[in-house]
């Protein structure tokens, strides 16, 4: 069991006092808490041994209750991610001022309040898990073992556990909301958090949701992902002008509908199909994809999807991002069959990257020399030997929480553009969610005219913002 204890080296936590141009007043507190490992010798316990220091920032408003106060713990995902886009992009107090696909903001951008976040009904925890953010193995301690399944959910269910423990919050309704991986982790830790310490949660935050990643694959033999895809190319390709002016929500309901049924029978029939048959469904992928017929035809009606991104606006000398297919980007080499770089990542990660690097340093008086790790790639490979010989999948994990607190309430937020984790594959896996029918209520859908950082639209942020209030106040 890993446990946390004021023994050296000793958690580093700096406290800052704010208000937000609203009024609101809150307490910032950030900084490392060091994770220690039970030590027993022949069996005889001999003390605890630092493994890791995690960087945390905690919002926690002043004067609240809390016995009645909420609070939501959160991470992005990877693996590999900081919790940086949701701290400044969503939920935190301060957020980056960046634009938008097509209207973006030059360097060094800037920071302003978020009048919309969700301190507003919850107090706030954000972690960097091991690698990431300013979060490290402890001195002489490898890092590996926190770099895999198993690993990351006991260290952060740990952090979470201390948290609770040392503020006295047991009583708080307590969230969790994660991005991308991190809803894979947000529902593992809701199945390991009340089977490890009885802790039950209120509710959990998917945003961007990957549960079982079959419905993303793109194996031979294995089709699911080409169908579950095609409505997020339906919906970028409608976002760049190729379904003319219909309604995003016409095109959606028809390439569903084409994905439900005709699209995979027609994968599965593969010789089986005649010549009409074929013509048939190669139109009708195009029409939906905005893909030439004859690449359709090609590549056997299989679009798969880092493909798609460099195809999709190929005549214009363009790619669209993988995150958010609204960005576009240029390639140095017009005739690639997939993009050297993301152009929604590129986009986005100089505002994130410069503006936490400010705003831990200056407005809350953090000061390290390690760099800021957003994106780690110390962390792979990543290890998920704990589904040798199957795909990674925490369903039933998700399934079992809920069975067991039938209190436990979903929030799922998706983008229509997002690429990464395309919203039709998180409604299929959710359609295989194993509860019984009455808690399938507990369970909300939400969508945005975005990608997978959604709120980098300042549509979607307003929106999303919104729901998430009301998700916590129910």
């Amino acid at each position: 069991m890993l446990v946390m204890m004021n023994e050296t080296p000793a958690d580093n936590i700096v406290t800052s006092r704010h208000t937000l141009a609203s009024g609101l007043p809150y307490t910032a507190r950030t900084g490392t808490v060091v994770l220690r490992e039970e030590s027993f010798t022949d069996g005889a316990f001999d003390g605890h041994q630092a493994k890791a220091e995690v960087f945390v920032t905690c919002y926690t408003l002043d004067g609240a209750d809390p016995r009645t106060r909420p609070v939501t713990f959160a991470f992005n995902g990877g693996p590999g991610s900081s919790s940086v886009w949701l701290h400044l992009g969503l939920l935190g107090p301060r957020r980056v001022l960046m634009g938008d696909a097509g209207a973006l903001l030059p360097p060094p951008y800037a920071l302003g309040d978020n009048e919309q976040t969700l301190l507003n009904h919850s107090d706030l925890v954000f972690i960097d898990p091991v690698s990431t953010g300013f979060s490290r193995a402890a001195k002489g301690e490898k890092p590996g073992p926190f770099h895999g399944f198993s690993g990351d959910i006991e260290s952060v269910g740990e952090v979470i556990r201390l948290w609770t423990s040392r503020n006295g919050r047991w009583m708080s309704p307590k969230y969790l909301a994660g991005e991308s991986y991190g809803t894979l982790r947000a529902a593992a830790l809701a199945d390991h958090l009340q089977t490890r310490f009885g802790m039950y949660l209120n509710g959990l935050m998917l945003i961007s949701s990957v549960l079982d990643f079959a419905s993303l694959e793109f194996n031979p033999g294995h089709d699911l992902g080409y169908a579950l895809y095609l409505p997020t190319y339906a919906a970028i390709a409608h976002h760049h002008g190729l379904h003319g002016d219909r309604p995003l929500a016409d095109v959606l309901r028809e390439a569903e509908e084409f994905a439900a049924r005709d699209y995979p029978w027609g994968l599965a029939r593969g010789h089986r199909l005649t010549a009409d048959e074929r013509a048939d469904l190669v139109a009708r992928t195009a029409a939906l994809t905005g893909l030439a017929a004859d690449y359709i035809d090609r590549v056997e009606l299989r679009v798969e999807h880092l493909r798609f991104f460099a195809e999709l606006l190929r005549s214009r000398g363009q790619t669209v991002g993988r995150l958010d297919g609204r960005f576009t980007g240029w390639e140095s080499d017009g005739g690639r069959e997939t993009y050297q770089r993301d152009p929604s990542m590129s986009a986005i990660l100089g505002p994130f990257g410069t503006a936490i690097n400010h705003y831990l340093r200056a407005e809350l008086g953090y000061t390290s020399d390690l760099p800021y790790e957003t994106i780690s790639g110390r962390v792979h490979p990543w290890s998920y030997k704990e589904f040798e010989g199957a795909h990674v999948h925490v369903t039933e994990k998700l399934a079992a929480a809920m069975r067991c607190n039938p209190h436990l309430r979903v929030h799922v937020a998706s983008g229509y553009h997002d690429g990464a984790t395309p919203y039709y594959a998180t409604e299929h896996t959710f359609a295989q969610l194993r509860v019984p029918r009455e808690l399938l209520a507990n369970v909300e859908f939400k969508y945005y005219e975005a990608g997978h950082m959604m709120y980098v639209h300042e549509p979607s942020r307003l929106q999303q913002s919104a729901d998430l209030a009301a998700f916590v106040r129910a």
